[in-house]
C-alpha cells in the first residue's frame, strides 16, 4: 500500500502540472468571454431559474427526473467529502492561499459547468424505456465524431467513480467515526456500502428521490453549524480573508504543525481540490442533468452554475473559515480530523461530534450514491447497455471503500482523488472547448427567445447544431 500511495503522489503531481492548470483556466476564460460573462451578468436569472423553481416536478411516469432532482443528484456527488476533507487537505498542504484559487476557479467554473450541462442535454438520446442518457461521451461522439475520446472518458470516469465515490467517500466517513466514536472503520464502511447498495439497486428514480430529500437537509445542517462558528469568531473574519489573499501570492510560513507551503502548491491544490469538489469541467454532473425533463438545454445548464456557487462559494468557504478562524491549522492534523478540531473549539465535544458526524455520513453517502449514476452511464455506454455488465458493476462499485477503510495516510490517499479528477477533466475540457460554438448558439437561442433548439424539437428530430460529417447517431 505504501508503494501504491507513493506512485499515486508522483502521478498526481505529473497530471496537475502547468498544462492541465492552463487547460482548465483557458477553457473557463474563453467561455466567459464568448458568453459575455453570462455567469456574472445573468446571476439573477440563474438564481431565479434554480432557487425559484426548486419544487418543479418531472413528467409523470417518464422515468426521468425533474430539474431539481437532477440537480440534487449532481449536488449529492459534489457536496461531499471534498467540501470537508478536501478543503482541509488543500489547506494543510497548500496553505490558506489555496482557498483563493478555489474561489477564483469556482467563479470561472460556473460557466464551464453551464456549458457542459447544456451540451449534454442538447446531445442526449432516449432509450427504449423512454429514459434519457447523455453526457460528455455523447457530445464527443455525436457532436465531434470523436469515438475514441468518448471511450477514454468513459474509462476515466469508471476509474474516477471507484477511486473517489467508491473509495474516498467511505474512507472519510470511516475516519470520522473512528476519530469521534472509536468505531472500527470497516464497520462504518460496510454499513455505508449496504445502504448505498439498497439505493442504487432501485435505479435512477430511487437515486433521485433519495438525493432530493437528503441533499437539502445535510447542506443546511452543515452550513448552520459553520455559521455559528463564524458568529462566535466574527472578529477573526478580516484576519481569515487576509490570510487567504496574502498567501495566494506569497509562500505560507510554517506554523505549529503546519509545514508551510509555496505559491505553486497553493495554486495546484486549490484548483485540483476545487474541481474535485464542484466538478466544474470534470464531465460527471452532465450525466445526471441530461436525464431532466426540461424545455431548453440552457435552462438545465444554469443549474450547473448554481451547483458550483453553492458547493464552493458557500459550503467549501464554511469549511475553510472553520479551519482558519479557530487556529487548528497549527495542530498538525489533516483531513476530516482538522475540521472536527475546528468544531470542537466552539461546540461541546459531544455536540460537535454529533453535528459533524451527521454532516459527514450524509455528505459522503449521498455523494457516493449520486456519483454511482455517472459510473453506470459510462458502463452503459461502453457495453452498449449490457445489463449483466451494469449489474456486476453495482457490486464492484461497493468494494474499494470497504477494502481501504483502514488506510491511515489521509493526505497521501487524497492524491488518488487528484488523479481521478484529471482522468475525466482533461478529455472533457478538450471536447467542451471544441464545442464552445455550439454552446454559444444554444445560449443565444435561449436568451433571444427563438428556441429553435428546444428539447422537444431536438429530442425528436435528433438534428443538432453541429454533427460530424459522418453521423454516428442512429
Amino acid at each position: 500500500m505504501e508503494a501504491l500511495l507513493k506512485f499515486a503522489a508522483w502521478l498526481a503531481n505529473i497530471l496537475w502540472q502547468t498544462p492541465t492548470l492552463l487547460l482548465i483556466g483557458t477553457v473557463a476564460v474563453v467561455l466567459t468571454i464568448g458568453s459575455r460573462g453570462f455567469q456574472f451578468r445573468r446571476f439573477g436569472y440563474i438564481m431565479k431559474n434554480t432557487v425559484g423553481k426548486l419544487r418543479e416536478k418531472g413528467a409523470a411516469g417518464s422515468g426521468n427526473l425533474s430539474p431539481f432532482q437532477a440537480c440534487c443528484i449532481a449536488l449529492a456527488s459534489t457536496v461531499g467529502t471534498g467540501n470537508i476533507a478536501g478543503v482541509a487537505t488543500a489547506i494543510s498542504i497548500g496553505g490558506p492561499g489555496a482557498i483563493f484559487w478555489m474561489w477564483l476557479m469556482a467563479l470561472l467554473g460556473m460557466i464551464s459547468k453551464t456549458a457542459e450541462v447544456t451540451l449534454a442535454v442538447h446531445y442526449r438520446e432516449k432509450d427504449a424505456n423512454g429514459v434519457f442518457h447523455g453526457g460528455p461521451m455523447y457530445y464527443m461522439r455525436k457532436g465531434l465524431g470523436w469515438g475514441a475520446l468518448a471511450k477514454v472518458f468513459c474509462v476515466g470516469l469508471i476509474v474516477n467513480s471507484l477511486l473517489t465515490a467508491g473509495l474516498l467517500q467511505q474512507h472519510t466517513a470511516a475516519r470520522a467515526f473512528l476519530s469521534t466514536w472509536n468505531i472500527n472503520p470497516y464497520i462504518t464502511a460496510g454499513a455505508m456500502a449496504f445502504v448505498c447498495g439498497v439505493v442504487i439497486i432501485g435505479g435512477l428514480k430511487r437515486i433521485g428521490s433519495f438525493c432530493e430529500y437528503c441533499v437539502p437537509i445535510m447542506a443546511i445542517a452543515y452550513v448552520l453549524g459553520g455559521l455559528v462558528i463564524m458568529i462566535v469568531n466574527f472578529d477573526k473574519i478580516p484576519e481569515v480573508f487576509g490570510m487567504i489573499f496574502k498567501y495566494a501570492f506569497a509562500p505560507a510560513p510554517a506554523m505549529g504543525g503546519f509545514a508551510g507551503s509555496v505559491v505553486a502548491t497553493s495554486i495546484q491544490r486549490g484548483i485540483s481540490r476545487g474541481m474535485m469538489s464542484n466538478e466544474a469541467g470534470q464531465g460527471s454532473a452532465p450525466m445526471a442533468h441530461a436525464t431532466a425533463a426540461i424545455d431548453h438545454p440552457v435552462e438545465q445548464g444554469v443549474w450547473g452554475a448554481f451547483e458550483v456557487f453553492v458547493d464552493t462559494i458557500i459550503v467549501c468557504s464554511i469549511s475553510a473559515f472553520v479551519i482558519l478562524s479557530t487556529g487548528v491549522l497549527e495542530s498538525g492534523l489533516s483531513g476530516v480530523d482538522l475540521v472536527l478540531a475546528g468544531f470542537d473549539t466552539v461546540f461541546p465535544g459531544t455536540i460537535a461530534s454529533m453535528l459533524l458526524s451527521f454532516a459527514i455520513i450524509t455528505f459522503c453517502l449521498s455523494s457516493q450514491i449520486g456519483f454511482y449514476w455517472y459510473a453506470e452511464t459510462a458502463v452503459h455506454d461502453l457495453t452498449n447497455g449490457n445489463q449483466k455488465a451494469i449489474n456486476a458493476f453495482k457490486w464492484i462499485f461497493l468494494i474499494p471503500g470497504v477494502a481501504c477503510a483502514g488506510v491511515d495516510n489521509v493526505d497521501a490517499l487524497w492524491n488518488v482523488a487528484d488523479i481521478a479528477t484529471a482522468l475525466t477533466s482533461i478529455p472533457n475540457l478538450i471536447a467542451v472547448a471544441a464545442l464552445a460554438g455550439v454552446f454559444f448558439k444554444l445560449l443565444k437561442d435561449c436568451e433571444s427567445g427563438e428556441r429553435k433548439y428546444a428539447t422537444a424539437i431536438t429530442d425528436n428530430t435528433r438534428h443538432y447544431i453541429r454533427e460530424p460529417k459522418t453521423k454516428t447517431n442512429s
